[in-house]
């Protein structure tokens, strides 16, 4: 294989079943990140060490539907080529979409300006079979009216600093979030679009809204949660395999 002098820089769109990792990041003492996997797939693509960024760290058992990356090497291999040789080499849980030359400021998580989440229930008397590792099952009646105000008083800027699971940290917890519920039959669907998201966030506002469905939880305490910035105060965290990463919005 050939390559130039010249580093170029990469926009990738991936997917991937996140059921089996210990989610997006690469970490010290665990090589099993979706990270970690496309970074040994490029580096030996082109002979030499590929550092990675994504748009967002997916928790571990969260999915991907369009999560974006972006990296830099020296290569002459066409777009096309790189896209096929890396889905050839990628466990097959994990897929490139698309491959695309980017502009060399561009990175995948400081250039996004939205990403869009989406969450899937299965509420009815029958668990669901096939569906199982990317929906979570909830058998009690949700209301779904109750969800829907609650996802809308949720929406919004605030400080979202009550629905993070976060200890410490330096990022703004200041927010713009659009929040939507819909139920076609059995299958509710919540989708998060937003400026961005703290650790858990998705997870706990949508325990938040199932709580309203549930009747434990009124739309008079939502102010509260707010003002208190106190985790204690939101709904619990759900599971992470009905979690999805949709898509992510750049200029």
């Amino acid at each position: 294989m050939k390559y130039m002098s010249l580093l170029k820089n990469y926009k990738a769109v991936v997917s991937y079943d996140g059921g089996r990792y210990r989610g997006y990041q690469s970490q010290t003492k665990e090589e099993n990140t979706i990270q970690g996997k496309l970074e040994s797939v490029l580096s030996k693509m082109c002979g030499e060490k590929v550092d990675v960024a994504g748009s967002g760290r997916t928790d571990a058992g969260v999915h991907a539907k369009g999560q974006v990356i972006s990296f830099a090497l020296k290569s002459t291999m066409h777009t096309t080529e790189m896209r096929d040789y890396c889905n050839h080499y990628l466990p097959e849980d994990i897929v490139i979409l698309s491959v695309e030359e980017a502009a060399k400021r561009f990175h995948a998580r400081l250039s996004a300006e939205e990403k869009i989440y989406s969450y899937h229930i299965v509420n009815g008397d029958i668990p669901p079979l096939f569906q199982r590792k990317y929906v979570t099952y909830i058998k009690e009646p949700l209301d779904l009216i109750a969800m829907e105000k609650m996802a809308k008083a949720l929406s919004g800027t605030h400080d979202y600093q009550a629905f993070s699971s976060a200890k410490k940290s330096n990022k703004s917890t200041i927010k713009t979030v659009h929040i939507t519920v819909e139920r076609k039959e059995d299958e509710i669907e919540m989708v998060f679009r937003g400026d961005g998201f703290l650790y858990h966030m998705v997870r706990i506002l949508t325990g938040t809204i199932l709580e309203a469905g549930m009747g434990k939880r009124t739309l008079s305490g939502t102010d509260a949660i707010f003002t208190a910035k106190d985790r204690s105060k939101a709904g619990y965290l759900v599971p992470p395999e009905g979690l999805f990463l949709d898509k992510v919005i750049y200029d």
